[in-house]
């Protein structure tokens, strides 16, 4: 065996016992780098004459050409077994059952949303939607509320841009701006009926939605939810309110013993009004009267902005806070729950 095929040799056997692509890169240098023996040999050809130039030249090439295959039969053979052992690590059994993905669910809110609609639909109201950011007009003035109220304050109310001094837009305080709303749009439906003087269809709405005032804490929030409900016709009194709001009640909370009470108080857009309040009569509140919701005999002054008649036309308004409802329902003492969108909470509603 002459010198280059003893070089071929040693090339082959280092590259061999090279285990990662870093020695392999250290062998090569030995043999293929700028001062490796291959190198060397082609540096050393200088001297030679011209006839031995030529063969001793072919002969460093060929050994040359066998170091370079090995050198790349090598490498690729790091590389198949650094994928081998990615395979292993990574290997997927495929009998096993997929992963399955946690199925979604309604909001604790929006579940008692709709369940309200379904109790109200059930005494024949419809569900009206009007806007969140509502004119100072139907969320004040025309339910009766006057410039020096309290709620007008802008440490009450969250004000926006957009429309006037005189008339500015907010963000809605309550759901009770629908009262008028749809009753303008009821009356222009069946105006024509009403300049005759004949009757037209009684209003029966909910207004279920979002509502803003500035308020936190472990049961208020900026941000909450109100469902307001209106009972407009020619012969509707304050024991149609009574019987409307106990059937509800008794019916969402599924207990026949509960026990209600309409307390005196005051809202500027009923008159007489009351405060709601209800008693449990048996679990973790039993005997307690808990305060629930506002009501009243619509204002005259509320009826004519309607486009009514308040000599002709009489009826009540409700408002109650879905958030409370909710709480009171499953149990939840913290408000803040409902918003902190933590899915430990959430799923155990599903």
């Amino acid at each position: 065996m002459n010198e280059l095929d003893s070089l071929v040799a040693s090339a082959q056997a280092l590259f061999a016992q090279s285990t990662t692509p870093a020695d392999l890169e250290n062998a090569k240098a030995q043999f293929l780098g700028k001062s490796g023996r291959i190198t060397e040999m082609m540096k050393g050809m200088a001297a030679l004459s011209v006839e031995e130039k030529k063969s001793t030249g072919a002969a460093i090439n060929v050994a040359k050409q066998a170091i370079e295959a090995a050198l790349t039969a090598r490498r690729q053979a790091l590389a198949d077994a650094e994928l081998e052992t990615q395979l292993k690590a990574e290997a997927l059994d495929v009998t096993l059952p997929g992963r399955a993905r946690m199925a979604g669910g309604l909001h604790p809110v929006t579940i008692t949303l709709e369940r309200v609609e379904a109790i109200f639909g059930s005494m024949g109201f419809e569900v009206a939607q009007g806007p969140e950011i509502e004119t100072d007009w139907f969320n004040f003035t025309a339910l009766n509320t006057p410039e020096d109220h309290p709620a007008r304050s802008m440490h009450d109310t969250f004000y926006v841009e957009g429309g006037s001094a005189e008339a500015p837009n907010l963000l809605r305080t309550h759901t009770s701006p629908m009262q008028v709303r749809h009753a303008v749009q009821h009356v222009k439906r069946y105006q024509a009926r009403l300049d005759a003087g004949q009757g037209m269809p009684e209003i029966r709405v909910i207004a279920p939605g979002r509502t803003y005032r500035v308020d936190s804490d472990a049961t208020h929030s900026p941000m909450f939810h109100q469902c307001e409900g209106l009972w407009i016709g020619e012969n509707v009194s304050f024991k149609d309110l009574k019987v409307v709001i106990t059937d509800f009640c008794r019916t969402y909370f599924e207990s026949d013993d509960l026990v209600l009470r309409f307390r005196p108080s005051f809202f500027p857009f009923t008159e007489p009004s009351a405060e709601i309040d209800i008693q449990f009569q048996s679990g973790a509140l039993a005997g307690r009267w808990l305060e629930v919701g506002g009501s009243g005999q619509v204002h005259p002054n509320v009826v004519r902005n309607m486009g009514l008649d308040p000599e002709r036309f009489i009826g009540f308004a409700f408002g109650m806070g879905m958030d409370r409802f909710t709480m009171l329902r499953y149990g939840v003492n913290d408000l803040r729950l409902f918003f902190d969108g933590d899915i430990r909470f959430l799923s155990q509603f599903q």
